[in-house]
């Protein structure tokens, strides 16, 4: 098995080559650095400056302008003279797309210019096209002769640069060898990277987006190693989910595909696209960083054992395993509702977990995201429940239960070797992962009615979860099992941040049959913290909940909802992002399953929503255009009528539902 980070039992930092950007060193030991990107008009210098300070001030450590023409990359001097003048000293990146020309003037300027190999030279025009070898090598020397002299003018003037591959706009050529896989994108950026070198310049980052976290990631661990194998040494990287959206969704999505790769010791600065001001991206960045165990890095060598992994880290294959009940095998992951700290469990109670009692008619009515199981600790449910959901409850109060097949056991080790009495079905066993387990493991090996909770506390808690799966790879124990990921942090943010981060690591390796979230809802901050912005207190329950089915949703493994991949917004934008995303997210958001992009500009249109189902994208003031997948269907809309347009489009191609029936059924 390839390697393509130090160590996956505990937090080891990845060590990448040191590049300075302005004042800032980037790699080695050097802390990771948090960073956003302007939503301002890059002309308006005035606007571009009072929203750099606020990220400044945000903490951002490191400030990204668009620069799509000759004009924005000239006024980038006097945006950079300005905030220098009022005491700003960040970093300031160029963000470039199709213009090298832009590109060239950008680097004698600012610190680092951003590109995008996907359409830095190639343009993406969605055709299928068998290169011949020959051909391909003429295209590589056609990108050379148009790379090489941003290159050199980097080189002369000390400016880094971002080799920035994205999943949605890779070029025709690229396509046609690779295909729209994780590889390609890893091809395209070793391309420019190549040329890079050959010109001896190495101030360089790279970055590997996808709006899918399960491509995103598989895409950075190629890359480690692909250039590991070629060049003996990594350039540090820049992570990002690109287009997450806002949000809960968005900093889910955004914790899965970043806190993963964290964990794996990979990431040297990180940006959180959310369709939001983006100096509310810098407190969730920060509290992704702190997620991690950044300060606790161990001697072990796992080398040997990365070497031999009994699963492959570069591509996604669930594990295999017997089905319980309705756990595993083939079947998609449950959830657990924690009822824990309630006083009582009431019909009105299973309202925040997806279940209404309509007491006139005596009808259950079941959402899309409803739970499986409650954990009941030690209460018992004195009412008939709806449909398939069951109730899991300490060992000592289930064997006093009459009613078998609504109820299921939770065991600890001890209890489990020492019962007598045990479900003939289904048997819940909790196993701390940072304890010995290997002699119960071997005592339990071949039962086929458990299902092991595992859970961590402290540090590397998903490095020790996924060292439990790794033993029961090698041990050939294919018993499901549930994530429980508890949070004792005090803000709905951080809470997400870490349940995503914690389960998202192990979801997009295939590990996990279901997930259980618990917290202490009295520990829970009412008011935001001074100079911080938070999502919303909600009803704790329900929040458990509907994080609980948006993290398996993100990671594509249980689909309960419409999926919306939305840009985080920048100079280029045609339209109010923020504005638009919430009138569509709130007449198409019942529409389980589909996914909608709304891009703010041509430059995030028909490529980054190449995953989406259905596009909305800004093609001129107050224009946009409508695509089904790739093929623009609707072009040029008037803004005013754009969102029921979209609508039309959903009914012509008979995915629209309207409200009420979701409703009434």
């Amino acid at each position: 098995m390839h390697l393509y980070c130090n160590a996956i039992s505990a937090y080891k930092r990845l060590k990448t080559r040191e590049v300075k950007i302005g004042d800032l060193i980037l790699g080695g030991d050097h802390p990771i650095w948090v960073q956003t990107m302007t939503t301002t008009d890059t002309m308006d210098t005035g606007a571009t400056i009072l929203q750099s300070i606020r990220c400044i001030e945000a903490g951002a450590d490191m400030i990204r302008i668009t620069a799509p023409s000759k004009k924005e990359a000239e006024n980038l001097e006097n945006i950079k003279d300005e905030l220098h003048k009022r005491g700003y000293h960040v970093p300031l990146i160029a963000d470039i797309h199709f213009t090298p020309n832009a590109a060239e003037i950008a680097a004698t300027i600012v610190e680092k210019v951003r590109v995008n190999p996907g359409n830095y030279v190639d343009k993406k025009k969605f055709e299928q096209i068998e290169y011949t070898d020959a051909e391909y090598a003429e295209e590589i020397n056609r990108i050379r002769e148009r790379f090489t002299p941003l290159v050199r003018i980097c080189k002369e003037h000390g400016t880094a640069m971002r080799i920035g591959t994205n999943h949605g706009s890779l070029s025709d050529r690229i396509m046609s060898r690779y295909g729209d896989t994780a590889m390609g994108m890893v091809e395209s950026a070793m391309e420019f990277l190549r040329i890079a070198r050959q010109e001896d310049y190495h101030n360089i980052v790279l970055s590997m987006k996808s709006s899918n976290p399960l491509v995103m990631v598989q895409a950075y661990r190629l890359l480690i190693y692909h250039m590991m194998e070629e060049f003996g040494e990594c350039y540090p990287l820049h992570l990002g989910v690109t287009e997450a959206g806002d949000g809960e969704d968005g900093r889910i999505k955004s914790a899965i595909g970043i806190g993963s790769l964290l964990n794996d010791g990979i990431g040297d600065t990180i940006r959180v696209s959310l369709t939001e001001d983006p100096e509310f991206e810098i407190p969730v960045c920060k509290d992704l960083v702190k997620s991690i165990s950044i300060n606790n890095e161990n001697d072990f060598d796992t080398r040997a054992l990365l070497e031999n992994l009994p699963y492959s880290p570069f591509e996604y294959n669930k594990r295999h395993t017997l089905p319980v009940k309705n756990i595993g095998g083939t079947q998609v992951p449950v959830v657990i509702a924690d009822f824990m700290q309630a006083s009582q469990i009431t019909p009105a109670s299973l309202i925040d977990i997806g279940y209404k009692y309509d007491g006139e008619t005596d009808k259950w009515t079941i959402s899309d995201a409803a739970a499986d199981f409650i954990y009941s600790a030690d209460k018992t449910v004195d009412f008939n429940l709806p449909g398939t959901l069951c109730v899991i409850c300490n060992y000592r109060t289930w064997i006093q239960q009459r009613e078998q097949e609504k109820y299921f056991p939770l065991f600890t080790r001890e209890e489990y070797v020492q019962a007598h009495t045990k479900s003939k079905t289904l048997n819940f066993i909790s196993i701390d992962v940072t304890k010995p387990y290997f002699d119960f493991l071997q005592k339990i090996k071949g039962d086929p009615t458990i299902v092991f909770c595992i859970y961590a506390n402290g540090s590397n808690a998903m490095q020790q979860a996924r060292m439990f799966f790794v033993q029961l790879l090698i041990e050939k124990i294919t018993n499901p099992v549930v994530l429980c990921i508890e949070s004792h942090y005090a803000t709905v943010d951080e809470q997400l941040i870490q349940f995503a981060s914690t389960s998202g690591g192990l979801f997009v390796d295939g590990f996990g049959d279901g997930i259980w979230l618990m917290n202490d809802p009295h520990k829970m901050l009412n008011t935001p913290m001074k100079g911080r912005t938070y999502l919303p207190m909600q009803n704790n329950v329900q929040f458990l909940n509907n994080t609980s089915f948006s993290i398996l949703q993100a990671v594509r493994s249980r689909i309960s909802k419409t999926e919306f991949i939305s840009c985080p917004s920048c100079g280029r934008t045609l339209f109010d992002l923020q504005e638009t995303t919430a009138k569509i997210r709130k007449v198409t958001s019942h529409l389980k399953g589909l996914k909608i992009a709304i891009m703010g500009c041509i430059v995030n249109g028909p490529g980054e929503m190449a995953d989406a189902d259905f596009g909305y994208v800004g093609s001129g003031p107050g224009k946009i255009t409508l695509y089904k997948g790739k093929e623009v269907v609707k072009r040029n809309i008037d803004d005013q009528v754009a969102v029921e347009e979209l609508i039309n489009l959903l009914k012509e191609n008979d995915v629209w539902i309207e409200p009420t029936e979701i409703m009434n059924n």
